[in-house]
Order: structure tokens, then C-alpha cells, then sequence
């Protein structure tokens, strides 16, 4: 069985990357923004729809950056390989989620809604200079935080 995911890589102006910190079923993870694709949706639609939900953020989804190109069996369930398409998104609006300095740093509110959904996420910006697969948790996102700062460092060396 499959399980299609579809996650954005948001990058400022001033050169952070949004990543949310998660705690789900009893781990931590530190992941790009995005989630599971529903039946009738397309991948542009569901990472749409993927950052009202979270971020309360309207955004548009940019250029293809990376779909899984090897076997990922998921954390969660044994029985799914997963399949995740990355795709650039800027923000169409100001962001009014609350932005964290510190990784997995839940309020009280995140807290009491844990209890009730057993997962909470908080999000963070990482300056891209410190940036990397070592700041993501998931094997597919370190793929993808490596490739992403590769481009922007060809980039700045033009």
C-alpha cells in the first residue's frame, strides 16, 4: 500500500526555512510544513489546503523540487511505502502562526490539544546558512534539506 504526502519548503526573504516541530505518538520530529493527500485532490490542492489547516497561511505552490525516487517505509505503519513530492510555496499574506526560536517549544493551549489528538506542532525558521539534513528528522526531508541547500549554495556562488 501507498501513502502520498505532499510538503512545501517555504524560504524568506532574509533566507530562513519553515520547518515544523511535531510531537506524534510519542516522538519527536522536526519535518517540512505539509501532510497526506486526500482522495479527489491533487498535490498543488492538498499543500494548499495542507498550510490553511496547519498555519491558518494562504500560499502558492511554486516549482517541483523532489519526488521520492527510492523505497521509504513509513514510521507509522509498517505495511505503507511513502511516497512524498516537495514543492517551493511562498506566502501570500504575512504569517500569523507563531513562530518559535526554540525546537519542540509547545504552549500551554498546543499542550491541552495533544491530549485530545495524541500530536501537536509547532513551527520554527532555521537560517539557511545552518541549515541541512541534519535539521530535519524524516529520511526523505534530509534528501531534501540537502538539496536544497546545495541550490542555494550554487546559487550564491554565481
Amino acid at each position: 500500500m501507498f501513502n502520498l504526502r505532499v510538503y512545501g519548503l517555504l524560504i524568506t526573504e532574509d533566507n530562513k526555512v519553515l520547518v515544523s516541530d511535531e510531537y506524534i505518538r510519542g516522538n519527536y520530529y522536526t519535518k517540512f510544513p505539509g501532510g497526506g493527500l486526500e482522495f479527489g485532490e491533487g498535490t498543488r490542492d492538498c499543500l494548499v489546503r495542507e498550510f490553511m489547516e496547519e498555519m491558518d497561511l494562504k500560499v502558492e505552490v511554486g516549482d517541483h523540487l523532489y519526488t521520492t525516487d527510492y523505497f521509504q517505509m513509513s514510521a507509522f505503519n509498517p505495511a505503507y511505502q511513502i511516497i512524498s513530492i516537495y514543492y517551493m510555496v511562498k506566502p501570500l499574506e504575512e504569517i500569523k502562526a507563531p513562530i518559535r526560536e526554540k525546537e519542540f517549544d509547545f504552549d500551554e493551549d498546543q499542550l491541552k490539544i495533544y491530549e485530545e489528538k495524541k500530536e501537536i506542532e509547532t513551527f520554527r525558521m532555521i537560517p539557511l546558512e545552518e541549515f541541512g539534513g541534519h535539521a530535519v528528522t524524516l529520511p526523505i526531508d534530509k534528501v531534501v534539506a540537502d538539496i536544497i541547500r546545495e541550490k542555494r549554495k550554487v546559487k550564491s556562488e554565481k
